[in-house]
């Protein structure tokens, strides 16, 4: 589930706006309730080629959900494009 509007930049990184990063994300809310869910966190990094078990991704969760609730929110959404640019070589654009 790729984003056809992603592209690389000169040193290697996938970018992309944070809209499109928004939309693709949304892409892997299966329940369709607003939020991500740790499943729902690992079925995205796996459709961008990386591994990430269960326990990582409720860690990943937990590192990014400001409230606490367990879910990845749309107020918390900047949270994990921060953490995708450290973690897994994407490139958030804010514009």
């Amino acid at each position: 589930m790729a984003l056809k509007t992603r592209s690389y930049s000169i040193d290697g990184m996938r970018k992309m706006t944070i809209d499109e990063f928004k939309r693709w994300l949304k892409k892997f809310d299966q329940d369709k309730d607003g939020r991500i869910s740790k499943d729902e966190l690992a079925d995205a990094i796996r459709a961008l080629g990386g591994w990430f078990a269960r326990r990582k991704s409720k860690q990943g969760i937990r590192s990014v959900d400001a409230n606490g609730n367990g879910f990845i929110d749309d107020s918390e959404i900047k949270n994990l494009a921060e953490s995708a640019e450290n973690h897994l070589n994407e490139r958030i654009l804010y514009f």
